[in-house]
C-alpha cells in the first residue's frame, strides 16, 4: 500500500516522537511505530466513509425536497444521478469494506462541525457538480472520473476537513496526499477500495522496522558524525530535524548493505525539502555528499550487490 517514501516519513515521525519522549523501552517503541505506520489504513477508510456519508445525506436531502409545503418539479424528480453513482454502489455492496468503513463513520457524524452538510451544500452549488448531472454519457467510467474529480477539488482541499483530521492525529494532514493517489489509483485502476495490509510485502515491514532500530542504536556515532562534517558546529545549533534527515540516512548508507546509495541521499534530500527549514536541503545534501565521498574512499562503505555504491 504505502511507498517507501512513505515508509520513510513515518518512520521519521516515530523517531522524533521516540527521541522527544527520550523512551529507552525498544520494543515498546517498535509496536507504536507500527500502530502508527497503520493508522493509514483506517486514514484509508475514514476518507471512504465521507464519500458514503455525503452520498446518504445527498439523499436525504432530495426526499426532504419532496415534502417541501410547495415543491417544484425539480424537487419532486430530483436528479439522483450523485445518490446512484455507480463507483458508490460497488463500494456499498462490499459488505467487508462497509462493516469497517462503519467503525470510523464516527468521526465525520460526531463533532460539532456540521461538515456532511456543509460539504455537501459545497458540492451540490459547484459547477463540477452540475455538469456532472446534465452530462449524457453514462456509466462507471463517468461516476468513477466524478468521484475522483470531486475529492482532488472540493472534498480532499476543504479546509474544515483537514482540520477533523488534524484533531484525530496530526500526522494525517500529511498522510493525506500519499493516501488519496492510493485511492484515486484504485478508482481509476477498479480495484477493490477495500484496504489490507499497510506494507506491500513483508520486506517492506522489515525495511521500516530496520531503519527504526539502526537510527536509534547508532545515534550517538551518528551525532559525532554530524558534528565532524559540519565544521565542528556544536549538536544544539543544528535542527532536530536536520539531524533526523541524517541520522536516517546514516542508518541506511550505512547498516543497510542491500540499498543503493544514491536512492538514500536522493530520498532524505528531497524529504528535507518538505519537512525541513529553508536551508535543510542544502545542509543535507552537502553533508551527505561530503560524508559519501569520504565513507567510500576510507573503505568505510560495505554494499551487497552490483550498483550500490
Amino acid at each position: 500500500m504505502l511507498s517507501r517514501r512513505h515508509i520513510r516519513l513515518k518512520v521519521m515521525q516515530s523517531l522524533y516522537s521516540y527521541f522527544s519522549a527520550k523512551e529507552d523501552n525498544m520494543p515498546v517503541a517498535e509496536r507504536a511505530m507500527l500502530k502508527h505506520i497503520n493508522e493509514v489504513v483506517e486514514l484509508n477508510l475514514v476518507i471512504i466513509a465521507l464519500l458514503i456519508e455525503l452520498v446518504k445525506h445527498a439523499d436525504d436531502f432530495y426526499e426532504e425536497g419532496k415534502k417541501k409545503h410547495l415543491p417544484t418539479e425539480a424537487d419532486l424528480n430530483p436528479n439522483r444521478r450523485f445518490v446512484d453513482n455507480e463507483l458508490i454502489a460497488l463500494i456499498r455492496e462490499d459488505n467487508s469494506l462497509m462493516n469497517r468503513v462503519s467503525k470510523v463513520s464516527g468521526i465525520w457524524l460526531k463533532n460539532d462541525y456540521d461538515i456532511v452538510r456543509k460539504l455537501f451544500t459545497e458540492l451540490y452549488k459547484s459547477e463540477q457538480y452540475t455538469k456532472y448531472l446534465a452530462v449524457e454519457d453514462k456509466g462507471v467510467d463517468v461516476d468513477q472520473r466524478f468521484i475522483v474529480n470531486a475529492l482532488n477539488d472540493i472534498i480532499l482541499s476543504n479546509e474544515l476537513v483537514h482540520h477533523i483530521l488534524e484533531e484525530r492525529s496530526i500526522y494525517w494532514t500529511d498522510d493525506l496526499p500519499f493516501v488519496a493517489t492510493i485511492i484515486m489509483g484504485q478508482i481509476k485502476s477498479q480495484k477493490s477500495m477495500n484496504p489490507t495490509s499497510v506494507f506491500k510485502d513483508d520486506s517492506d515491514e522489515k525495511f521500516a522496522l530496520k531503519l527504526f532500530r539502526n537510527t536509534i542504536n547508532n545515534n550517538k556515532d551518528y551525532e559525532d558524525i554530524i558534528v565532524k562534517f559540519s565544521e565542528n558546529w556544536e549538536l544544539d545549533r543544528i535542527a532536530i530535524m536536520d539531524q533526523l534527515f541524517l541520522k536516517m540516512a546514516f542508518a541506511e548508507i550505512l547498516s543497510m548493505e542491500d540499498l543503493p546509495i544514491k536512492v538514500s541521499m536522493n530520498e532524505y534530500i528531497e524529504i528535507s525539502k518538505y519537512y525541513g527549514g529553508a536551508k535543510s536541503k542544502l545542509f543535507v545534501n552537502g553533508l551527505l555528499d561530503n560524508v559519501v565521498k569520504t565513507y567510500t574512499r576510507e573503505g568505510k562503505i560495505k554494499k551487497i550487490g552490483r550498483g550500490l555504491v
